[in-house]
């Protein structure tokens, strides 16, 4: 059995020279520097060299997570869809009004500004739908992997 100092030793003997052949694919001219290996750690590093070759190369991280965005994310959607839920109860209450007003009250020359309110909630309304859509796609690509 070989001495595990040496695996470790040979793996990351392994880890520099590929990380040196990435860093330097174009130039052709350099030499490399070998030294004499015994023979159980050249073998263990054409072990490791074979099993990083047929391994696929994980991929990279999108962007760094700062600890506890998520969840601070996640808090914000949650205001963001009171938001809208208030939004739509604001247009629901907005077109109540307006039918009081005109129908029953007969006030008609309030209808009018009833309607730029109700047309101003109506947008804000879809604004903020769109908005929470997007954010919920954001919040779904900051979940922690398990």
């Amino acid at each position: 059995m070989s001495d595990p100092r040496n695996v470790a030793h040979a793996k990351k003997v392994v880890q520099q020279k590929h990380h040196e052949q990435t860093r330097s694919a174009g130039g052709a001219g350099r030499k490399s520097k070998k030294g004499k290996k015994s023979g159980a750690v050249a073998s263990v590093e054409g072990q490791l060299t074979e099993i990083a070759a047929t391994q696929p190369v994980p991929p990279e991280p999108k962007q760094e997570q700062v600890p506890g965005e998520h969840e601070k994310s996640v808090a914000v959607l949650s205001k963001l869809k009171e938001m809208e839920f208030h939004s739509k109860a604001n247009i629901e209450a907005l077109a109540q009004l307006t039918l009081t007003i005109e129908e029953e009250l007969k006030q008609k020359e309030f209808s009018d500004g009833i309607g730029d309110v109700y047309s101003a909630q109506d947008h804000f309304h879809t604004k903020i739908g769109a908005l929470v859509e997007s954010y919920e796609a954001k919040c779904e690509s900051l979940k922690p992997s398990a």
